[in-house]
């Protein structure tokens, strides 16, 4: 019986070892953290497992773009996108061009407007950052 009282706490020991593996190389799959005056963002998702490594990420964001085009062959991820973020006065908080279909934003609370061009086709939209809500905006260009 004594080793049975062992084996919770080596399975325990295991399983955080396992998690902080994975937690770092989760991080470091990300692309790597921008700043903009008071904006804090990362761009990018080239690839299944930076993809991936963004998703996990998104729930850390107040804001989450995402940017896709859809044809006659479906819906495909786009990269190289122009993107602005204005405040409510119009002033830009963040200018930046998306290097992949994804951008996570930390934005201070407020109300912004978000400006998406591609193939000369714009795209806005209103969005409201607060503590208690995670805005997730998807951009769909018809190609």
């Amino acid at each position: 019986m004594k080793h049975a009282s062992m084996i919770k706490p080596l399975f325990t020991a295991l399983a955080l070892v396992a998690w902080t593996q994975y937690a770092f190389a989760a991080t470091d799959l990300l692309p790597p953290m921008q700043h903009q005056g008071d904006v804090t963002f990362l761009s990018g998702g080239i690839g299944l497992s930076e993809s991936t490594a963004i998703k996990d990420a998104m729930h850390h964001y107040p804001l989450t773009l995402e940017f896709a085009g859809k044809g006659p062959g479906g819906s495909v991820y786009l990269a190289n996108i122009q993107v602005e973020i204005s405040d409510m006065h119009g002033h830009a908080v963040l200018k930046t061009i998306a290097a992949g279909p994804f951008l996570l934003a930390s934005l201070p609370d407020g109300r912004y407007r978000v400006t998406a061009l591609y193939g000369g086709k714009s795209e806005s939209r209103d969005v409201r950052i607060s503590p208690a809500a995670h805005v997730h905006e998807l951009f769909l260009w018809s190609m």
